[in-house]
């Protein structure tokens, strides 16, 4: 599958191919801060396939937190493209909201950070849900 995605500007664009690894929605109070207070819905792709076509995006990592992941935005008007994290070396994590056609997400296959999921946060039907990352 080869996944094409923008920010909201359109100043920066990108391209990645293979299979997604996992597909998935964090609930992480991380992700509620970057997305406005909803679960953060995510692809996990190969990273050595991700390029970005056009642009560059600005990186951001908190140095306040253990194992902290590095956040990339577009740098003009600020849109969340992907997240990079050091326990997946071999990935990055695109938002569905940035991919051009976000029906190539085939729905959560897990939710994670639970332990964190707000009262008005829903997750599908018969899609497991964890505390945390599972083992």
């Amino acid at each position: 599958m080869q996944v094409t995605g923008r920010c909201y500007c359109g100043e920066v664009r990108y391209q990645v191919e293979g299979e997604a690894q996992m597909a998935a929605q964090c609930h992480c109070r991380e992700c509620q801060y970057i997305t406005g207070g909803a679960p953060n819905l995510f692809m996990a792709m190969p990273a050595d396939t991700f390029a970005y076509t056009q642009g560059a995006a600005k990186g951001f990592t908190r140095t306040d937190i253990d194992n902290a992941v590095t956040r990339e935005f577009c740098p003009n008007c600020g849109t969340h493209l992907l997240t990079r994290a050091g326990a997946m070396p071999n990935s990055v994590i695109i938002k569905v909201g940035g991919m051009d056609d976000p029906s190539q997400f085939p729905g959560p296959q897990i939710a994670i950070f639970c332990i964190d999921k707000q009262s008005f946060h829903t997750v599908p039907d018969g899609v497991p849900e964890f505390d945390r990352i599972p083992s």
